[in-house]
């Protein structure tokens, strides 16, 4: 913990003061050094929801006062790829948390705040909105926009933590029928509570014995699975569990260059796809889900910290299985 300077917005900028923020695992895979982007000294903090304290003197949408969050992956909104649609896949992206200062703070920047500033709508929970900028936005457009899941598809997550526990609400919200496969029975039976239609306990997700395991709990082959842990092992296994013409949703985060088992692929006719969050233009449908009560993110939050208990945290974290099921919200 030290004291910083508090940040000063470029003229397109928004400073937002952090009402709370999510511990998601990709802050633990930054720190332990798995991206080439960070830096450090780097304060971490990505998924967030926050009070504009002031703004840049370009900006127009965004004014002090509103509620605020922004998709972990700011856009630049003049390249092709932002005004193709794609600012979750910008290459000139920033991302607090990663390429500048996060949110793990009192305040923190949104760059290009008319291009990447969400409002929040006063009925929407502010914790709720927090875990919208990143495991939710990478959920709900892998599915939707990505595998294309409709209502009465089978669909199995392997892995039950923060996203996987955020793919299998917006699943359930969609109509869709979720496997929930975890080696832990906590997160299992967090699970079961977002909606899981079954669940399977087993000893390890690269068990050999695990597609016919969820087959078996799914009354036959899913359409969809959803790799939410970031193993490559997982990969594999999810691949291996498809019913022939599936699709196998990447969300995990994984090592460079993982191994795919290329075979199962070509035979099966399998499609891989990869989600990499959502642009800021695309957020309107997943906050009305919100709104409606369909989708409540704020259902996973399980414990609340505040910034002194983020350094053990984060540690804890990056030891798989030691952080414990939900999702840890910090209140600055």
């Amino acid at each position: 913990m030290r004291e910083v300077p508090v940040p000063e917005p470029g003229a397109r900028d928004a400073l937002v003061r952090v009402e709370a923020t999510g511990l998601c695992r990709s802050d633990a895979h930054a720190w332990a050094g798995a991206d080439d982007t960070v830096h450090p000294p780097y304060t971490p903090g990505h998924e967030l929801v926050g009070v504009v304290a002031s703004v840049g003197a370009e900006v127009r949408r965004v004014e002090a006062g509103q509620r605020v969050t922004t998709p972990f992956v700011c856009g630049c909104g003049e390249c092709e790829d932002c005004t193709g649609g794609r600012a979750q896949v910008c290459r000139f992206q920033q991302q607090p948390g990663f390429t500048y200062d996060g949110s793990f703070a009192e305040y923190v920047l949104v760059r290009n705040a008319d291009v990447n500033a969400v409002i929040v709508p006063d009925d929407v929970d502010p914790e709720g909105a927090a875990l919208l900028g990143c495991r939710f936005a990478t959920a709900y457009r892998g599915l939707v926009d990505r595998a294309r899941l409709r209502a009465g598809e089978t669909v199995a997550v392997l892995g039950c933590g923060g996203v996987g526990l955020s793919a299998i609400l917006i699943a359930s919200a969609l109509g869709a029928r979720v496997i929930a496969v975890d080696v832990s029975a906590a997160a299992l039976e967090l699970a079961r509570g977002a909606g899981a239609a079954a669940t399977v306990d087993i000893a390890g997700l690269d068990d050999p014995a695990v597609p016919g395991a969820i087959r078996d709990a799914a009354g036959g082959a899913p359409e969809v699975v959803v790799e939410a842990l970031g193993r490559p092992a997982t990969l594999a296994t999810g691949l291996r569990t498809l019913a022939s013409g599936g699709r196998l949703l990447q969300i995990g985060l994984l090592p460079p260059e993982p191994p795919v088992p290329m075979g199962e692929v070509i035979a099966r006719e399998l499609t891989v796809l990869g989600s990499h969050g959502m642009a800021a233009a695309d957020y309107p449908r997943l906050l009305e889900l919100a709104r409606s009560g369909g989708l409540r993110p704020q259902s996973l939050v399980s414990r609340r910290i505040g910034l002194q208990e983020v350094p053990a945290a984060l540690v804890a974290l990056g030891s798989r299985g030691s952080a414990g099921p939900g999702v840890t919200m910090i209140r600055p």
